[in-house]
């Protein structure tokens, strides 16, 4: 659509999963995007990739999300290369799951810094340029930000910290013209904890699913926010 064409998004963990599932569909749009991975051959390769298909430009760049100032170096290589940010997907995240006796300290400080944490570093180094092109922040949570389960701890404490986190930030930047969408998901079929999909996880949500659902959101009508969204597989196996 016309509308989207050199618009800008910054996408964290954009390489694989979710993340490239989100910056396929902003590319099929004719959006530039932005992905960042800790490592930078990563973020090249990935974006080398992506610049192969789709109608805009994909721009891999070195980025922790558990820093503050990797993530205002972030933006400004964006802007330095794109002019502005239309688009943020704090998307970026891990997992460690155990029980609180064998949860180890550093375990824990991960999950919480690069879930929680590292979202609130992007969204600050973002602020000033989504206030200019009066932007739109997807923040991926989890169905695990709103259901506990045994072993969840960090990932529980991180997921349901993050989606209060979007809902507050929702509240605050809504009367500067900047819509904030948080999408729950349950289980995708992504590498996520050194996973590798197969035939057996057709029945999950796909990684393209969720770029669907982030280019229905930003083509929504812009009077009306959907601020928390939670997304189901629709069919999954019997127990």
């Amino acid at each position: 659509m016309e509308k989207f064409k050199n618009k800008v998004a910054l996408i964290t963990g954009g390489t694989k999963g979710i993340g490239r599932g989100v910056a396929e569909a902003l590319l099929e749009l004719g959006m530039n995007v932005a992905i960042t991975s800790r490592t930078i051959s990563a973020a090249e390769k990935a974006a080398k990739e992506l610049n192969n298909n789709g109608k805009g430009k994909a721009l891999g760049v070195k980025a922790d999300v558990r820093s503050m100032e990797s993530q205002i170096q972030a933006v400004d290589t964006v802007i330095a290369e794109f002019g502005q940010i239309d688009v943020l997907v704090a998307n970026a995240g891990l997992g460690h799951f155990a029980s609180i006796e064998d949860m180890t300290v550093d375990q824990w400080q991960e999950t919480i810094d690069t879930n929680l944490t590292g979202v609130f570093y992007s969204v600050k180094a973002s602020l000033n340029a989504l206030k200019q092109s009066k932007g739109y922040i997807f923040t991926i949570s989890s169905l695990a930000g709103t259901n506990f389960f045994a072993n969840g701890s960090a990932y529980n404490a991180s997921k349901f910290g993050l989606t209060g986190f979007s809902q507050a930030i929702m509240l605050d930047l809504r009367q500067d013209d900047i819509k904030v969408s948080t999408i729950m998901p349950g289980s995708v079929a992504t590498q996520f904890n050194g996973n590798e999909p197969t035939n057996k996880d057709n029945w999950k949500i796909q990684s393209e699913d969720i770029g669907e659902l982030v280019v229905d959101l930003l083509k929504m009508n812009p009077r009306t926010l959907p601020s928390k969204i939670e997304v189901r597989p629709s069919k999954p196996p019997k127990n």
